[in-house]
């Protein structure tokens, strides 16, 4: 038996096959802050690195996706604003703009607009196109974390690449496989239910 294809318009992400409101746009910007910081309690250390693994740039890369560019964006801004004003929601509950991997809140920030702009494009209709997605907003957020990462401990660009990046390659792989999974699978749902 086939399957239907889902009826969409160009232009569309997830969130978009909701019944269109403010209160839907409201929720789901809320729903999306909420989530981040929900991921970001799950805190794994990395040795020898200041910064932590946490489930908080799956959380932005799959808002942004899910919500597109100008509801991601809001999203995340609302969670980087939240959490400099004092809610304990950055990793491991802590709040504030300082530190060593605030950097990559502002790069969860920029990435959230931008892959919400390929999902927009089709970029989570497959498992492939996804992983592109995935990938490049990975890039984003180090491109954005990095150059904080030094700033703030005065690390070298090789020693910050050591600890900021390549640790979490192997976790960046295993979300992008999650998502290839969720967001397609999601289109295929929802095609069957239209």
């Amino acid at each position: 038996m086939a399957t239907a294809a889902v009826t969409t318009r160009p232009g569309q992400v997830l969130a978009d096959l909701l019944p269109a409101s403010r209160t839907r746009d409201a929720a789901l910007v809320a729903g999306g802050a909420v989530l981040t910081g929900l991921a970001a309690q799950v805190v794994v250390p990395v040795p020898g690195s200041p910064v932590p693994v946490t489930g908080q740039t799956f959380a932005a890369l799959l808002v942004g996706t899910a919500l597109g560019a100008r509801r991601g964006f809001a999203a995340l801004a609302v969670y980087a604003l939240a959490g400099v004003v004092g809610v304990p929601w950055f990793q491991d509950g802590t709040a504030g703009w300082g530190g060593a991997s605030f950097g990559y809140i502002l790069g969860m920030l920029l990435a959230a607009t931008m892959v919400g702009e390929l999902a927009r494009r089709g970029g989570d209709r497959s498992a492939l196109r996804m992983a592109g997605t995935m990938a490049f907003g990975s890039l984003v957020i180090y491109a954005v974390g990095v150059p904080w990462l030094m700033a703030a401990t005065g690390l070298s660009f090789t020693a910050a690449l050591a600890a900021g990046v390549v640790p979490f390659l192997i976790g960046d792989a295993l979300k992008a496989a999650l998502a290839m999974g969720l967001l397609p699978s999601a289109w295929k749902l929802a095609g069957r239910r239209g």
